[in-house]
């Protein structure tokens, strides 16, 4: 199978030389191609991809901004490959990455699929934390993380597979960011394309944030939650709610201190305290224990606020998503 690597970027040329140093080291025996799309940005990786391009298979193209998702698909509809992956700037590959998905993809073919991500020990300790709260079983980043006990699996665009059929069925990503992937696992649901997660080929996703960064990062994706759900209610679930009830709970937790009532609290304080002792023990470091308790307030804080922001917004009020947060769709 031939695949296509497709990657979008943004004004990030030290990201790329990292991603491409990374695939340069691939054990995959096959041959396949890299397609980079330089979206716009001020700051070009024109000359590292020149760098690569004795090592790789790959092309460099360079059109005006209009988001990631518009990225991918240019990228996708000038790649030559039977089967599209597509990668985030700010990650990189193990050497048997290809091996894993080729090896997978044979055993049991599907037209799009998804992959999990882990720190690299030369990641900061906020990127470390930040990746334990995006990732663990005690968040909601439990599927993110590599977990399959769900019905569907939506696949992340930042470790992505689409067939060229899924592709050109469906046109691709839209233009809501975030909130574009689910939108297409949706949709190509409904077309009878199925998806799946490959535990196995995990990426090392750096998520170049600080956290005011990423603070505003689960903001957006509260906020785009409510809007998938009001185009696609029949994969609506309860979880969805999750983070703002959890937040919710813990203002009320503190009111109730004040007629004595701390049992509430006390189930909080324990809840952070295994959030603590866990993170410590897989990183093996207090210090990203506790930056992990920061890490995983500031994703249910901010996706809980952005969530109930936009259903009220959007699901009460019935305001249409683009005119309500236009910060959340690029102008195709």
């Amino acid at each position: 199978m031939f695949f296509s690597l497709i990657i979008p970027v943004y004004n990030r040329p030290d990201e790329v030389a990292e991603l491409l140093e990374s695939l340069s080291h691939s054990n995959y025996k096959e041959s396949f191609e890299i397609v980079v799309v330089e979206d716009g940005s001020s700051l070009k990786c024109e000359d590292i991809v020149h760098k690569y391009e004795g090592k790789l298979s790959i092309s460099y193209y360079y059109k005006e901004n209009s988001g990631p998702g518009d990225s991918r698909n240019y990228g996708m509809k000038i790649a030559k490959g039977e089967y599209f992956i597509i990668f985030d700037s700010d990650c990189i590959i193990p050497a048997g990455y290809l091996i894993e998905v080729d090896k997978s993809l044979k055993e049991n073919y599907v037209d799009c699929f998804g992959g999990p991500d882990r720190a690299l020990d030369s990641f900061s300790n906020i990127q470390k934390a930040i990746n334990f709260a995006m990732t663990s079983f005690l968040t909601t980043g439990g599927i993110r993380g590599g977990s399959e006990k769900i019905d569907k699996f939506q696949p992340r665009s930042f470790n992505m597979g689409l067939s060229r059929q899924a592709f050109e069925a469906s046109k691709g990503f839209g233009n809501i960011h975030p909130g574009e992937d689910p939108d297409l696992s949706i949709r190509l649901w409904n077309l009878g394309f199925k998806t799946k997660l490959v535990s196995n080929a995990y990426v090392y996703h750096k998520r170049r944030v600080d956290w005011d960064k990423f603070s505003t990062q689960v903001n957006k994706f509260g906020k785009a939650r409510p809007i998938l759900n009001s185009w696609y209610p029949e994969y609506n679930k309860l979880t969805f709610f999750f983070p703002s009830v959890f937040i919710t709970g813990f203002g009320l937790a503190v009111l109730l201190v004040i007629f004595n009532f701390d049992l509430l609290l006390q189930l909080y304080f324990i809840y952070f305290l295994v959030l603590f002792l866990v993170s410590s023990y897989q990183n093996k470091s207090l210090k990203i224990g506790s930056l992990s308790v920061i890490a995983v307030w500031k994703q249910f804080y901010g996706y809980g606020i952005g969530f109930l922001e936009s259903f009220f917004k959007v699901i009460i009020l019935k305001q249409k998503p683009q005119i309500a947060f236009p910060e959340l769709f690029f102008k195709i």
